[in-house]
């Protein structure tokens, strides 16, 4: 049996001996990474669900375009940032972060897994990411790239919506995810709890600038002002109100067929330039 005959995507669903057929030296296998955070009032805690299913959609187009891919288990936590502050959120220390992501790439490359991509939804996690990842580059030769998706979406959303519409929305407790989560999980959204962004507040005596910052003298200051200082229900910058289905669907499909390509291209080969 060869892997274009299954149609299990990921590895925790493979049986032993599947595993041992499928995740060859030409397989791909997409570790989704994100976070357990405030989302604002009307959104799981858990958004890295929605890295979760941008990556199975992902996984499905690669194997679409003749590349064998999988899905490695999500990592639910992210690393350790200023969304410590939320409650009910699990963090994971910068140290554990590092050290759980080289022990993956240590137990799938000992069994020649060496064409790997990371699908990351927390900017918590690109220190550990960058990390590791060089580091791994340095020793080994292994090239690993990681597609931070909400990053790559502020832009995207400007072509979708247009530069006036994503400024509405785009911010955290915003879009990109809660369009995003209206598009693949709309049953556990609370839109009816959404509230209005933060647009004012202090600590210590000064101006808050947004998540990790303040403002003095018309400049933005990185400082350590907790998320739930800057945003005390979990949305900053981007109004909810603004968000749809239909805009996440759009972002998805753009997420998707450049990921997709990218495996396709480049990840596929080992990012083989020769």
């Amino acid at each position: 049996m060869t892997w274009s005959e299954t149609e299990k995507l990921k590895i925790a669903e493979l049986t032993s001996e599947e595993s041992r057929q499928f995740l060859t030296k030409d397989a791909v296998v997409l570790l989704p990474m994100g976070s357990l955070e405030d989302q604002g009032t009307h959104a799981p805690m858990g958004d890295y669900l929605g890295a979760e299913c941008v990556t199975m959609d992902m996984a499905r187009a690669a194997r679409e375009m003749g590349v064998p891919t999988f899905v490695a288990p999500s990592i639910p936590f992210g690393g350790e940032d200023y969304f410590g502050s939320t409650h009910g959120g699990i963090a994971i220390s910068q140290t554990t972060l590092v050290a759980l992501l080289e022990d993956i790439f240590r137990t799938l490359t000992r069994h020649g897994i060496t064409k790997i991509m990371i699908v990351n939804g927390h900017g918590g996690n690109v220190t550990a990411i960058t990390s590791v990842t060089q580091k791994l580059r340095r020793e080994t030769g292994i090239f690993i790239p990681s597609m931070y998706l909400w990053q790559i979406s502020y832009e995207l959303l400007k072509e979708i919506l247009g530069p006036e519409a994503a400024a509405k929305s785009s911010g955290h407790g915003g879009d990109p995810l809660t369009s995003i989560g209206l598009h693949y999980y709309p049953e556990i959204l609370r839109l009816d709890m959404r509230q209005k962004p933060s647009t004012s507040g202090k600590v210590r005596g000064v101006d808050v600038g947004g998540i990790n910052a303040i403002r003095y003298g018309g400049a933005k200051i990185q400082a350590p002002v907790e998320a739930i200082e800057a945003a005390p229900h979990g949305v900053w910058g981007g109004d909810p109100v603004h968000s749809s289905a239909e805009t996440g669907k759009a972002l998805s499909e753009r997420l998707v067929s450049i990921g997709a390509g990218l495996i396709r291209d480049h990840v596929s080969n080992g990012f083989d330039a020769g």
